[in-house]
């Protein structure tokens, strides 16, 4: 018994190995943990629980069969988030490059479907090199299987991306269906087709940051809702949003202790709004002396300026914020301003399958002059 224990724990530790210590000091070298350290950086400690950790794919061409790593280059399971059920996957750029292969769809998939079963949050941190390219098609089935779980989920439970790597091909047609994305400057990528094939096909020299950066996804596409500094940051502030949000379309977002006077005087408030209505006014103020400690979550801060939307909390509920940022362009409702706004709404309107109450200028203004009187 004690050997067959042994063996067990040893096939545990080759799985937990990754790739190797060779690939995982590379991937260190490069500012990047690998998918098992940011499972433990998001996730409550001792609470991850994993699924599916011996899989291995099933290729026997190009000579695949004399390397069947398991695990299969992506990290499956579940744990908690303050105490709260989430479900993650974490590809593992140190096996095969992260490369989705049947299996590997296919564990995604079934961590998909038990999310979507027990109405529990999906959290992909995403580090891929595309399809592998030796299984073919069936490598391309298993991202239409995981498209179709991106569908299912739409609307019932929040679905949270983060790319943390280069996500190339069809990796980026997954994160750009769910509901949040999240970038790492300097480290992460997005496009369909690399810097590479574009200068075959068009001759144009381009750069990956540019084609697919953080800066292009967060300023211009308006793909990526926020970027951040690395892994750290961008994981603690995933577990920060999550405290907004509730576990599915049944049930209401999380009611949290609050330390802040609801009837508190904020005297600033007076003269926030000038009596001329030419002059800008920093909307970001408002905001942050309504909220609840003045915590705020922007959403999508680098793109349309002139818009501001995020999550707050008012007497400890969670509440969406779409409000006009007079400091650029007036506060006018541009193309992009407009799209934002819209993004916003979809995410913070109040209703059954809503990430909670909606809140406009005017009603904050209320708040605050009742707070005052």
């Amino acid at each position: 018994m004690k050997d067959i224990l042994d063996e067990l724990e040893a096939r545990r530790e080759a799985a937990r190995a990754g790739g190797g210590e060779r690939r995982v000091a590379a991937q260190h070298a490069k500012g990047k943990l690998t998918a098992r350290e940011r499972i433990e950086l998001l996730l409550d400690e001792g609470s991850f629980e994993e699924f599916d950790m011996f899989v291995a794919h099933r290729c026997t061409d190009f000579g695949m069969e004399k390397d069947r790593p398991a695990g299969d280059g992506v990290v499956t399971g579940w744990g908690t988030i303050n105490g709260r059920q989430v479900y993650v996957f974490s590809q593992d750029f140190t096996v095969m490059g992260g490369s989705v292969s049947e299996t590997h769809g296919a564990k995604i998939c079934k961590i998909m479907d038990m999310a979507m079963q027990n109405g529990a949050p999906v959290i992909g941190i995403n580090d891929s090199g595309g399809a592998r390219i030796q299984e073919g098609v069936a490598s391309l089935a298993a991202y239409g299987e995981v498209f179709q779980r991106n569908i299912e989920a739409s609307g019932v439970v929040p679905q949270i991306s983060l790319i943390m790597g280069p996500c190339a091909g069809g990796a980026v047609y997954s994160p750009a269906m769910t509901d949040f994305i999240f970038m790492v400057k300097d480290s992460s990528y997005m496009f369909v087709t690399g810097p590479d094939v574009v200068k075959t096909v068009t001759n144009e020299v381009v750069t990956a940051e540019e084609l697919g950066g953080a800066s292009t996804h967060t300023r211009k596409s308006s793909v990526a809702d926020g970027a951040f500094e690395n892994d750290v940051e961008a994981l603690a502030e995933v577990r920060r949003l999550f405290d907004f949000l509730p576990l599915n379309n049944r049930q209401k977002a999380p009611v949290r202790p609050f330390f802040d006077d609801p009837g508190r005087v904020e005297s600033s408030l007076d003269t926030l709004v000038p009596d001329n209505p030419n002059q800008p006014y920093d909307m970001k103020e408002l905001i942050l002396k309504v909220a609840d400690e003045g915590d705020f979550f922007e959403v999508q801060k680098d793109y349309a300026a002139n818009i501001i939307i995020g999550f707050i909390r008012l007497e400890g509920q969670t509440v969406g914020v779409v409000a006009n940022q007079p400091m650029v362009l007036a506060g006018c409702l541009d193309i992009d301003a407009s799209r934002a706004s819209c993004l916003g709404r979809g995410r913070n309107t109040a209703g059954s399958s809503s990430m909670g109450r909606s809140c406009s200028l005017p009603m904050a203004r209320r708040r605050c002059r009742r707070s005052r009187s």
